[in-house]
């Protein structure tokens, strides 16, 4: 019976302990799943935020990115002077070419390229066999006209003596003074055709017209020398000489510069066989005129060459200073805007852009001039996009306090 009531104690406290152990697994699987749940929920909700966050993000770069980004500058007032290089070539002060005037064979030459005379220096001689000829014959009528008129005054003197004793007609006497001045006329005409063949002949010799160097010599011994007044042959020069002392530069002018260019500026002379030389010069003249092809102006630029070493006809760089206008600015030309209305600027003004019109002066290569259409306390855009328009937002992403210049 003990034993009885044992086993049925034990089977009870078994089955409480089954009982126990079953509520114990199914509080357990709770605790788990609720874990499991929480954590899935967790996730679920991490990635919605991630997602609204990102999302967020895009939204703002969006926005961001949709405001261009620009650099600015402010225009740089241009200097109270300004220097201008303009190209030139280098002439003689003086220069000429040397004709005959006579006709003949050249019979001689004294000089060559290079070399130095000195005014009235023999140059060539000429051989001019038929103006000699023309000359011997012209004497020879002179003198036949001489002797004509020696008769003709000893005929008009017996008339005239004649004549007081009523010897002779009044008719005879004024006949013979008539032969008389007839044949004096002819005497001054056949002197004066005289005069002109010596004179021809004495163009038989070449001289220098003034100091200075032979450049060209076009003749040779036994050429055939035409007189350079011939209309009918070709003229060529025998000799071509400069006078190298002093020089003259001829530049152009731009238009807007012209009224700067006063003689008197001074002007500084470069040449590529001559680097990190200067030559000194001075504006002199102008031709007071506007070129209608060109919208130049002309001027001439002196330079003094004593010891010759610059020769004409070289190419050179003339730097003027001329004055400058106080009310113009610089920019760089990656500023502008080109468009069918005309040359603009984009202005940034309270984070908008405006597009403002100017007026272009000067072109400077990597600058321009502005003459109008800004006050100086602008931002201009540097690299405007081509879509840019007025009002449209901007954001200055490099303000800059470098001038036009980009200096």
């Amino acid at each position: 019976m003990q034993s009885q009531i044992q086993t049925n104690t034990l089977a009870h406290e078994a089955a409480t302990i089954g009982v126990d152990k079953q509520v114990h697994r199914s509080k357990r699987g709770w605790i788990v799943g609720s874990v499991i749940f929480v954590v899935f929920a967790g996730i679920a909700v991490f990635g919605i935020i991630l997602r609204l966050h990102n999302a967020a993000t895009v939204r703002a770069e969006t926005s961001q990115l949709a405001v261009p980004s620009v650099a600015v500058i402010t225009p740089k007032q241009s200097a109270p002077t300004e220097e201008i290089v303009l190209p030139g070539n280098v002439q003689p002060f003086v220069s000429a070419p040397i004709y005959s005037r006579t006709n003949g064979y050249l019979r001689r030459w004294y000089v060559d390229i290079g070399a130095h005379v000195k005014k009235g220096q023999l140059l060539a001689e000429i051989d001019t066999p038929e103006v000699d000829q023309q000359l011997e014959q012209s004497r020879s009528n002179l003198a036949t006209a001489e002797a004509n008129l020696k008769l003709a005054e000893i005929t008009k003197n017996r008339y005239q003596g004649l004549l007081a004793t009523h010897a002779v007609a009044q008719q005879d006497v004024d006949n013979a003074v008539g032969t008389y001045n007839a044949n004096k006329t002819i005497v001054d005409a056949n002197q004066a055709n005289v005069k002109q063949l010596q004179t021809l002949q004495s163009f038989e010799r070449i001289y220098a017209p003034f100091d200075g160097i032979i450049t060209a010599r076009n003749t040779d011994t036994g050429d055939l020398i035409s007189s350079g007044n011939n209309g009918g042959n070709v003229k060529t020069d025998l000799f071509h000489i400069s006078q190298p002392g002093k020089l003259r530069v001829y530049v152009n002018v731009p238009e807007q510069y012209s009224q700067a260019a006063k003689p008197g500026l001074t002007a500084e002379l470069t040449l590529a066989e001559f680097p990190g030389r200067q030559f000194q010069g001075k504006l002199v003249r102008t031709s007071n005129a506007i070129n209608y092809s060109t919208r130049t102006l002309v001027a001439e630029v002196d330079v003094d060459n004593p010891s010759g070493e610059l020769f004409s006809g070289a190419y050179t760089e003339v730097h003027l200073k001329v004055d400058g206008q106080g009310s113009s600015y610089l920019l760089p030309v990656s500023t502008l805007i080109f468009r069918s209305q005309g040359l603009e600027v984009a202005v940034v003004k309270n984070g908008n852009a405006v597009l403002t019109p100017v007026a272009p002066g000067h072109d400077f290569g990597d600058q321009i001039e502005i003459v109008s259409g800004l006050r100086g306390d602008e931002s201009v855009i540097s690299n405007p996009p081509d879509s840019i328009v007025t009002g449209e937002k901007v954001q200055i992403v490099q303000p800059s306090a470098t001038t036009g210049g980009g200096q």
